[in-house]
């Protein structure tokens, strides 16, 4: 009986609900995990499905915070600026 956190589709759907999630709660809270999920998935179809399950969660984790340290580099505001409006929408 195979593992069911060892099957790609799964992670690939885990990965489509933590997007989901980024866009109900934006700031970057999920967007590292969705891409490590979508990552494990893909690498899944690969012959890397033979891993262990400790294995597969610790490449979750690792390509979780690498890409969630990436992507807030590329999006953030430079400097830690904040964002100011200076008009109003309904103006």
């Amino acid at each position: 009986m195979t593992d069911y956190l060892v099957v790609w589709w799964v992670w690939l759907a885990f990965a489509l609900v933590l997007a989901i999630l980024e866009v109900l709660a934006p700031g970057f809270i999920f967007l590292g995990f969705a891409a490590g999920a979508a990552l494990v998935g893909l690498a899944l179809l690969t012959p890397l499905q033979a891993l262990s399950l400790p294995v597969i969660l610790l490449g979750f984790a690792v390509l979780s915070l690498a890409s969630w340290l990436l992507l807030r580099r590329v999006f953030s505001l430079p400097g830690g600026q904040v964002k100011k409006f200076h008009h109003d929408i309904n103006d």
